[in-house]
């Protein structure tokens, strides 16, 4: 039987603080932690944010105060005619490229580039007219639920379904939008109720620290998992201090592909590796003392040994009763 395998998306982010030299270094050290893709995020800040628009708080405590939230992201994002070129350099390094759209324009950008999946973030789960336009491109969609409820995500599917992109190729994100998001604010049994809205599966976008809660998602049934990472925490930016560093990437990856490999199958079967200890581990009806041919056998003069070799215990009430064919030392197994 083949395991499962996790889409597992290392969310570079703007992680590169709008360095294509940085994003570059990125996509490598994705590929060496062994995610299946690389995301971007993409946008014209002046399309996405408005002159008023206040910081996040956790914005404030990691990028301060006294600039706008269209100050900050202005310093962050890569210019549209970067994104080609990082497509080129994913495709050469090995590694799947994606990017998330913030606006219209964007969207026609990152459609160009063909890429696997669209991902839509939580915050335009409510977009109307963006996730119209993202119906228009067709392709398959990783669309994120942080800040929602059901109906909501339910409104956004069926937009998109109107649009022309059917349930089967959408992918519902479970998150808590959040940086760092506290653990009792996972609410990981939330997939079973996006499940319950028909597409294709349920994953999950973590902004918890450390890994043990995207681990955890997966043992739950998540089929993709988008994680932060960073190439070093003590980078300035929004998100760096909620990323997970190369090494740590690495082992988030291994542990994942280790939990496929342990989840297996939903029927209870006996594993090869399982078999020869058998005859070890079980029990065997053998005489509790010397018995004589023609003697019955009562609970004095039987009982339960290893090895699992001979007749089962689970036999026991069929033989109570009945005649030894031949005559048995101690411990001998119990043959009729």
């Amino acid at each position: 039987m083949n395991p499962q395998h996790t889409i597992i998306i290392a969310e570079a982010g703007v992680n590169h603080n709008g360095d294509l030299e940085l994003a570059r270094k990125m996509v490598v050290a994705a590929k060496e932690a062994g995610a299946d893709y690389v995301k971007f995020q993409t946008a014209i800040p002046e399309l996405v944010i408005s002159t008023v628009a206040p910081k996040a708080e956790y914005q404030k405590v990691t990028t301060g105060a006294d600039e706008s939230q269209l100050e900050m992201c202005r310093k962050l994002h890569l210019p549209l005619s970067d994104y080609a070129g990082l497509k080129r350099y994913c495709d050469e390094v090995g590694i799947g490229f994606m990017s998330t759209p913030f606006d219209l324009v964007s969207i026609d950008c990152l459609a160009e580039l063909d890429m696997d999946y669209w991902k839509i973030p939580s915050g335009e789960i409510t977009n109307l007219p963006y996730l119209r336009k993202i119906a228009t491109k067709g392709g398959r969609v990783i669309l994120s639920t942080g800040m929602s409820i059901l109906s909501e995500v339910e409104d956004a599917v069926k937009i998109l379904e109107d649009g022309g992109i059917s349930r089967d190729n959408i992918i519902l994100l479970h998150c808590t939008t959040q940086y760092p998001t506290p653990f009792s604010s996972v609410n990981l049994r939330a997939m079973q109720a996006l499940a319950t809205l028909g597409c294709h599966s349920v994953g999950y976008s973590d902004h918890t620290q450390g890994i043990s809660v995207p681990v955890a998602a997966v043992a739950l049934g998540a089929s993709v998992i988008e994680k932060h990472f960073t190439l070093d925490r003590s980078l300035p930016g929004p998100d760096q201090k909620a990323s997970l560093e190369p090494h740590e990437l690495r082992q988030m990856v291994n542990e994942i592909r280790q939990i496929e490999l342990a989840l297996g199958s939903p029927e209870k079967l006996v594993d090869d590796i399982e078999r020869p200890n058998i005859e070890v581990a079980r029990k065997s009806i053998v005489a509790a003392r010397a018995i004589q041919k023609g003697e019955i056998f009562t609970e004095e003069n039987i009982t339960v040994k290893r090895p699992g070799s001979g007749i089962s215990p689970m036999l026991w009430d069929k033989i109570i009763g009945t005649p030894a064919p031949h005559p048995f030392s101690p411990d001998e197994l119990i043959s009729l």
